[in-house]
Formats: structure tokens, sequence, C-alpha cells
């Protein structure tokens, strides 16, 4: 038996949170192990002056933590589940999904002298601009808002932030998990309704991936495993596994459970927002998966093949503002 483990991990703020919190789960249940962060640049975390569309590829934020997986620098990787491709090098598997924190996506808005200028995304005036590097989230508010001038946002949250009170854009959406996580919480003013934002793959759940023939490991973190946020995932996952999407595409998932049935709803939308198509399913969770390739199914019947060949066929169109640019 080991007495020390290694996470891998990005060193974004958050990342360090989702690992730091980990590991104190994992030593709360088994005291006196050792824990030791190894943290890692991804290739998603060089680029930063390219939107995410751009750059291409699955995996920008996993790749490298993996490769250190296989090397055996690291026995667990932590990860954002959104993050996370549906597809796994040979030797890793995803063993754990924790319980989620809330799903939804979260509208924040300028602040000065203690006051919001805005309350909520339907009080932006005509025009706004509003910062996003998600297709997924620009693609629906956009659908409801042909107004709104998309303005590029990455970096970490505390550069975001202050490019927001700077006046460089007049409101911003994140993930409320992350935002919450950093204890940042106090500037959300409205968690933004899954009937106008349905949330990324995996949203708000933290994922832990292993090598798979590294016994040990897997009984180590599998109390850690959310019973109910891993089937409601996993359902996510399936879909976006049929779509042969990646978190650069304008797709969206979200499942629970509801008296004993999993609800999903899924939505695949151009990146203009000009066409968003949307089902939902339900059933046993026991078929979860299922249910999920059966959503992508209904949705790639309706026509989000031909939105999904446009956006892997070819660069985006421009879009208002300069995400596509």
């Amino acid at each position: 038996m080991k007495n020390k483990i290694v996470i891998g991990t990005r060193g974004s703020r958050l990342a360090l949170w989702q690992a730091e919190w980990v590991k104190a789960e994992l030593q709360k249940r088994n005291p006196g192990l050792a824990v030791e962060l190894n943290k890692i640049k991804t290739t998603g975390d060089k680029i930063l002056d390219v939107p995410l569309a751009k750059v291409g590829g699955k995996g920008l934020f996993v790749k490298e933590i993996e490769e250190a997986l296989l090397r055996g620098e690291a026995d667990i990787a932590v990860h954002s589940m959104k993050d996370v491709p549906t597809e796994f090098p040979a030797g890793l598997h995803l063993a754990v999904i924790c319980e989620r924190e809330d799903p939804r996506d979260a509208f924040i808005a300028p602040m000065k002298d203690g006051t919001f200028r805005f309350q909520n995304f339907s009080s932006l005036p005509q025009g706004a601009t509003l910062g996003t590097s998600s297709l997924r989230r620009s693609c629906q508010l956009l659908s409801i808002r042909p107004d709104l001038k998309i303005t590029q946002l990455r970096g970490n949250l505390e550069t975001r932030f202050r490019k927001l009170d700077e006046g460089q854009f007049d409101a911003m959406i994140l993930a409320f998990a992350g935002v919450k996580r950093l204890g940042w919480s106090g500037r959300i003013t409205e968690a933004i309704d899954t009937k106008v934002s349905l949330p990324a793959i995996g949203q708000g759940a933290v994922g832990i991936e292993c090598r798979i023939d590294d016994e040990f490991i897997n009984r180590l973190i599998a109390p850690l495993n959310h019973s109910a946020t891993s089937t409601c995932v996993r359902a996510e996952r399936a879909l976006l596994k049929k779509l042969e999407g990646g978190c650069q595409v304008p797709i969206a998932a979200h499942a629970r459970l509801v008296d004993g049935k999993i609800v999903i709803d899924g939505l695949v939308g151009s990146v203009t927002g000009h066409r968003i198509i949307k089902d939902r399913v339900e059933g046993d969770p026991a078929g979860a998966e299922a249910l999920g390739v059966k959503l992508a199914e209904v949705l790639l019947a309706k026509g989000a093949k031909e939105i999904l060949d446009e956006v892997y066929g070819r660069n985006a169109p421009p879009i208002n503002g300069n995400i596509a640019s």
C-alpha cells in the first residue's frame, strides 16, 4: 500500500482549488496519506490569445496531464468535466465523477461604488457588449438577443473581472460553479435559467482520471464518486460522443434525476445563433447513456448534422463582435 500519491492538475486557481478539494477529501478518508500536486501546463493554458473554437482539436486542457499519468508522473488527474473528451488514451479511464455544483451559467455585470450596472441578462441595453469565450453560450444568447456584440473572453478569473470593471464589456457570462468555488459568488446577480442557456456537458462537475490497471488508486478514489452526478454526466457525455463534439462547438446538454427518472435536455446551435435545435428525452436512469445517445439521434434527425458539418467543415462564420474574427 502506498502512503503517498501525486495529483496531476492544471495550474489555474480553479484547477488548484479542485485538486486541493480532492486532496482534502482523500486525506479525510485516509489519515496519514501524503498527497502531492504536480502542476502541468496544457495546450489550452499556453494559447490565450486565440478563441478556443479556432485552436481546434480535443483535450486542450487534459492531454499533457494524461501523458503525465501514462509516464507515472501522476497517479490521478483532476479535471473540470466540461474539459474532458469522450475518448481516453489506452490504459486510462474516468474512474470517478464527484458531486456536481450548480451547473448553470452566471450573469456578471460591472460593479462601481458597490452598485451593479445591470442586474440580469434581460436588462442589458440594445447593442450591449457581452464577454464570453464559449460558442455554446454565444449561440444561445444571440438567438434571443441578436443585437448583442460578443467579445472574446479568456484568461484567469481575476483578469476577466478586471477587464469587466474597466468597462471593456457590459457584462460577462461564466460558469456559476467556478465563480462560486473561487469565492466570487457575491458578484453573480443572476443564475441563468437553463431554458435560456443550456449548460456545457459536465459543467459544474469534477472528474478523476487514472490508470485502469492501478487497483490501489482505483479503490482509493472510488468513495469520491457521486452516483447521481455520475449517472447524469455520463448521459450527457454519451450525447456528446454520438455527436462527435468537443468543448469548442455549440453543443449543450443537462441531465437531472426527477421523481426516479432521468430527464435530459440537449441542444445543437449554429455559431451565429440563427438555428437552435433542441429536444428532451426521459426514462430509466439505468439506461442513462443509451438515452443520451437517443437524444443525440433525435437532434441529428432534426437537422443538427447540417449545423455540425458547418462547424467542423470550415472556419466559423463571423458573428457579432470579434469571437470569430
